[in-house]
């Protein structure tokens, strides 16, 4: 079982309790989930939360801290004869308590008369949402409540302090990001010296997929690899790649540890991009490369967003397909019809960091409230980050047929937008670039072994392979 050192988990939830001193705090780990029948499951994965103030990357345990005595339980059960036939041994409950700094260990029969003492006592039961069914079930059996009761008592005040911990990574917490950005450029490269002509894209998914499971506990989430790029989220990998067109692969790994990394590349398949393509995706690493340049402590992600947009659009215009004062075509919205999806958002041990507790809480505070407009509603970061965050930056543009047809139609922003250039544009796809940074006192910090992005680069890698 892979760990931090017990004094991180202790120190972590030490940090917690020196915050809220009241009540205890209940902290569900995930259970085994069902793959098509109850003994073939899917791959576990723990609850970050979980993981993060208890470490241990196995199903059926529960964390209780008790924020006023400052006592800490963990419960769970031990394995019997049929647990070592199947799985083979495992350390007592006990045992595993001890390697996360908790002595008091019980049995998970033992939790529902904890609990329900501690509510015959009026005492305050503070736990987070949750995303998952079965934890709903399991909460509601607990403290016998209806769902929406759960739902409305959910604590706001551990939520907050539990970001408010998490979005601050700790030196060991960047070296499993970084270690898991190096697996990525491993997949990355691989997918750009595969992009050749009558390759199937199942083919690179899949080998990349195998990499992320050799060098940590697999993918941070499935593989998005296609030539139809202009469909952001992409899990389809039915095609084979053609000479002339674009592979937009955004993939990463998640470490043993649950640290994440998401990286996006685009690659022309066969090693050459068009004069076109080659316009279009330096005006996208400008973007990226200009947000790298100027991120920092002091300045909203959404200032970041909104000046990615300005060069995308500055660009366009230059190339025919906006046209009027780009600042106030961005100021409208115009120019998401060729961006429509946010800079960039949290990451961490999710790779949406914490986003099971709520993109707002995550990404927004009281100083910013999210959008609704169209293309910026979907920003996901918008606050000013504080030093220890790490964000993704990924810049795109997209030619999205159907929504050029609509906007067509409804004469959307005409005085910014070049209808009749973009029926070329139809089949173009997509372009992404998205790499990871920490923001530090000073500025930001490009994480991990650069991943070739410059279109020499990129065009290099892939004619490597012939």
């Amino acid at each position: 079982m892979e760990l931090f050192e017990k004094e991180i988990y202790k120190n972590r939830r030490n940090q917690l309790k020196s915050k809220i001193n009241s009540g205890i705090g209940i902290f569900p780990g995930n259970n085994e989930v069902a793959y098509n029948y109850p003994g073939n499951t899917f791959h576990f994965r723990q609850d970050s939360t979980f993981s993060y103030f208890f470490g241990l990357n196995e199903p059926e345990f529960v964390g209780i801290i008790d924020f006023e005595t400052g006592d800490e339980f963990l419960f769970g059960n031990d394995i019997d004869m049929e647990d070592i036939i199947w799985m083979g041994f495992l350390p007592s409950v006990k045992e595993r308590g001890m390697l996360v700094g908790i002595t008091e260990t019980k049995n998970l029969k033992e939790l529902a008369g904890y609990v329900t003492q501690a509510q015959a006592k009026g005492r305050k039961i503070h736990y987070l949402t949750t995303y998952r069914n079965d934890i709903m079930e399991f909460l509601c059996k607990l403290l016998n409540k209806k769902a929406e009761e759960i739902k409305d008592e959910i604590s706001l005040s551990l939520t907050r302090e539990v970001i408010a911990l998490r979005e601050i990574k700790r030196p060991e917490e960047i070296q499993e990001i970084e270690r898991m950005i190096d697996v990525a450029y491993d997949m990355h490269t691989t997918a750009m010296k595969m992009a050749q002509p009558g390759v199937n894209e199942k083919t690179i998914a899949g080998i990349i997929e195998g990499i992320a499971l050799s060098g940590g506990h697999g993918v941070s989430f499935p593989v998005i690899l296609s030539m139809n790029g202009e469909i952001l989220h992409n899990h389809r990998h039915n095609q084979t790649l053609e000479t002339g067109r674009l592979m937009v692969v955004d993939a990463g790994s998640e470490s043993d540890l649950l640290y994440a990394s998401d990286i996006t590349r685009t690659t022309p398949v066969g090693g050459k991009f068009s004069t076109m393509q080659k316009e279009i995706y330096q005006l996208v690493l400008n973007a990226n490369l200009n947000t790298i340049q100027k991120a920092g402590p002091c300045k909203f992600y959404k200032e970041m967003h909104l000046q990615a947009a300005e060069i995308i659009a500055e660009g366009l215009k230059a190339i025919g397909l906006m046209k009027g004062d780009i600042k106030e075509a961005v100021a409208v919205g115009a120019h998401a019809l060729f961006f429509p999806h946010g800079l960039g958002h949290a990451l961490g041990m999710d790779v949406h960091d914490m986003e099971g507790l709520g993109e707002d809480n995550v990404g927004y505070d009281s100083t910013v409230s999210r959008s609704e407009q169209f293309g910026l509603a979907y920003l996901r970061f918008a606050k000013k980050p504080k030093p220890g965050t790490v964000l993704t930056v990924e810049p795109g543009i997209y030619f999205i047929p159907a929504l050029i047809d609509k906007w067509c139609s409804e004469k959307m922003f005409t005085d910014f937008i070049n209808y009749d250039k973009l029926e070329s544009f139809k089949t173009f796809g997509g372009i992404r670039i998205e790499d990871n940074i920490l923001i530090t006192e000073k500025g930001c910090q490009l994480l991990g072994k650069p991943i070739p992005k410059t279109v020499e680069e990129v065009e290099n890698t892939v004619i490597s392979s012939k």
